[in-house]
């Protein structure tokens, strides 16, 4: 573990600035009205405000839901608005409040309460964490790599959480000398986290905080120095700085200042631990610069000059680069050069129509290769004077997840992997690269019982409207009637080429085991079935996400699986903009819908180069600043501009006051139009966390809770309130 451990969210958007304004159209805000049940929904007041871009005259009359003093939220009117939209949350809730807490406890049952994981070996030390029955939170241990050596709590996070409200671990990265420990934390969901340095010899806290980070943690060589990023005003890490153990944090160095707006830097650590790696980059474009490990004030060394279009990443093997880059493939090569000539690629593995070449890994006597195959993860192993000489692991099943998992050692004669697949539940695998064979090390154990052989999974191809063959992904009870009459959930993401995985979950055994259908749509915007997929799914082509999803329902309707009207659909962030699309192009075929921290504004959002992370979002929806053909066509699928006076069904959303990524006021925004505009009676209900950020509340028993009442919700909606025999 001197590689950083990184717990950080994954995926979208924003920050701002704004305006005030006034309250909701009906309420006094006084002690009394807080308490009084509300005899209807609330209704945010509508205040005139409008822009011009391109031409068009754009009129917002929520955009008063923006806080002027963001981050800061004080404005009453706002607060005021939030509030009251989360009493109507708890006061319609409150009728499924014993479906929540029959669920809550399904849940929690099919989790193992004092687990931990499987140990890892890292130098002189064998490193894993563990849940205590009841604890919302890990607990980290190391001992000596040696038998019968005593076991060490390194780090309690539960002791770190207690009394807040939120907590999250950032970034875990132990020394090189195995001495000290470095960690990150965020306590409030803003994603602004504290460095703390412990010495795990004596247990004492060091003096040196760095407080406001937003990065991985790198120790030098020697264990004197720690690498890592400052979040900025706007929420984008443009730097690596270099920390100096015992001097004032003032002073730290800064070894390198992105310029390019947009661009974010990261840090990291070639397997060799050779070389740290300072990348910067947005969603199409990246460079990257090489510092020695034992010297990281040395010249830094750049591997290739940005080229706008061009990714790449770079390991090292005995003296010699290995770059993973897109440069005349779609789906990558693999290239290598020397270090005193790192522009100069030559290729080692050709780009493949066939194969999505998506990870490399250099050991010291081989390196492993990851990709897709017709959407199916691989894992090969090469030789280093052959790497035309692969060894694929064979995995049991056709359809899966599976890769490389925590490997911190570079000598190493086998490979820790995981595994899982939607009926086989979260498998730890060594491979013993001599005999060729996978030594079943862990398999997450349900104390409620789970019995594979009742399930069924299928994989599927959907035809969307344009040709694309989609694959879904499916599991249900055996004996679940195939003929319409079942409900289905539908559950996808589809952007920033990420890949949905066909993996196991223990909470959706309670929608599966009450007669749903679970799928997922692996649709346009991940990149499932390699670049390219991806590629058809942003910019001047988002509108096939949306598409993907509306057809693989309509399909699996058409093939027997459900019928329309009883299916529920679910997607966050990204996936919640898609929620907010398909429910504005197709609201009678859904059921039920929940969105989570939607990216609904997304005009707006795209249009204000002073947000956190607009300027680096421009590569994957484009820039309706500059260019009027990206305006028109955000505005012509952005969920918050295309609310239309018509029928909604019904709807949950959340969201997180914290959010760095996507802003409160993006779902509060959408929930108020929603509410001024559709014509149904259906069920709209919006939860803002007040003290959360994008991945809503932490804490393990907190998150079972979340997904308890959002199934409760669906199972009301859908009329199954009642547990099936």
């Amino acid at each position: 573990m001197k590689q950083t451990i990184l717990l950080f969210a994954g995926a979208l958007i924003s920050t701002a600035l704004s305006l005030p304004g006034p309250a909701l159209a009906q309420s006094e805000k006084t002690e009394e009205n807080m308490t009084t049940k509300l005899e209807k929904a609330p209704v945010a007041e509508q205040r005139p405000y409008s822009f011009e871009r391109h031409g068009y005259t754009i009129s917002d009359p929520w955009h008063w839901l923006k806080d002027q003093s963001y981050p800061k939220i004080d404005d009453e009117d706002v607060l005021a608005y939030l509030k009251e939209e989360n009493r109507w949350f708890e006061q319609n809730m409150a009728g499924q409040k014993a479906l929540t807490e029959t669920l809550f406890e399904e849940m929690k049952a099919r989790i193992k309460e004092d687990d931990s994981s499987v140990p890892q070996k890292d130098g002189d030390w064998t490193y894993w964490t563990r849940f205590d029955e009841g604890a919302q939170y890990r607990k980290w241990y190391r001992k000596r790599a040696v038998e019968g050596s005593e076991e060490l709590l390194i780090l309690d996070e539960n002791a770190l959480a207690e009394g807040k409200e939120y907590f999250r671990l950032g970034a875990f990265s132990v020394s090189p000398d195995g001495n000290l420990l470095a960690y990150s934390y965020d306590d409030n969901g803003s994603e602004r986290f504290d460095v703390h340095i412990r010495n795990l010899v004596t247990g004492e806290e060091l003096p040196d905080i760095i407080p406001g980070t937003l990065s991985s943690l790198v120790w030098s060589a020697d264990s004197q120095s720690l690498l890592y990023g400052l979040a900025n005003a706007n929420w984008r890490t443009d730097n690596a700085r270099l920390h100096v153990l015992g001097t004032d944090v003032s002073k730290d160095i800064e070894l390198y200042k992105e310029e390019q707006d947009g661009f974010t830097v990261g840090i990291g650590l070639t397997q060799s631990e050779k070389y740290i790696t300072i990348a910067t980059g947005d969603n199409e474009t990246s460079e990257v610069r090489l510092v020695p490990a034992n010297d990281p004030t040395a010249d830094p060394i750049l591997v290739s000059r940005r080229q706008k279009g061009r990714e790449y990443s770079v390991e090292e093997h005995d003296g010699k680069l290995y770059i993973l880059t897109n440069d005349d493939h779609v789906n990558f090569r693999l290239a290598s050069a020397s270090i005193d000539n790192p522009g100069e690629w030559t290729t080692v593995i050709a780009g493949s129509d066939e194969f999505y070449l998506t990870g490399m890994t250099a050991f010291r006597q081989f390196f492993v290769t990851e990709g897709r195959q017709n959407g199916l993860d691989q894992v090969e192993i090469r030789s280093w004077s052959d790497p035309s000489d692969v060894q694929r692991i064979a995995f049991p099943e056709a359809s899966y997840n599976a890769g490389l998992s925590n490997n911190p050692e570079y000598d190493v004669d086998k490979l820790r992997l995981s595994y899982e697949s939607m009926v086989t539940p979260d498998t730890v695998y060594d491979y013993h690269l001599a005999d060729k064979q996978l030594e079943t090390l862990k398999v997450q154990e349900i104390p409620s019982g789970y019995d594979a052989e009742l399930y069924a999974t299928e994989r599927l191809a959907i035809k969307a409207r344009d040709g694309a063959m989609v694959p879904v992904s499916l599991v249900y009870k055996k004996g679940t009637r195939l003929d319409g009459s079942a409900p289905l959930h539908l559950y996808a993401y589809g952007a920033y080429g990420y890949a949905v995985p066909p993996s196991f979950s223990t909470s959706r055994l309670s929608l599966v085991d009450r007669g749903f259908i679970y799928a997922i749509a692996h649709i346009r915007g991940g990149d499932d079935l390699g670049r390219e997929w991806y590629l058809q799914g942003k910019l001047m082509q988002r509108t096939n996400t949306f598409n993907d999803f509306v057809d693989v329902a309509k399909g699996l309707a058409a093939k027997g699986y459900t019928s329309e009207g009883r299916i529920s659909a679910s997607g966050g962030s990204a996936g919640g903009e898609l929620m907010g699309a398909v429910v504005n192009s197709d609201p009678d075929l859904w059921g039920a819908v929940v969105a989570h921290v939607p990216f609904v504004d997304v005009l707006n959002t795209m249009l204000d180069d002073s947000l956190p992370l607009t300027p680096g979002e421009w590569p994957e929806w484009g820039n309706p600043i500059t260019d009027k053909a990206a305006f028109e066509y955000i505005r012509s699928y952005s969920p918050y501009d295309q609310v239309s006076a018509q029928d909604y069904p019904p709807m949950l959303i959340t969201g997180g006051l914290n959010d760095p990524r996507v802003t409160y006021w993006e779902p509060a925004k959408w929930t108020a139009k929603l509410r001024a505009t559709k014509t149904d009676g259906n069920m709209l209900l919006m939860k803002m966390n007040m003290g959360a950020g994008h991945g809503g509340k932490s804490g393990r028993w907190n998150r079972v809770q979340e997904t308890a009442e959002e199934f409760a919700f669906i199972l009301w909606q859908m009329g199954m309130t009642k547990p099936s025999e």
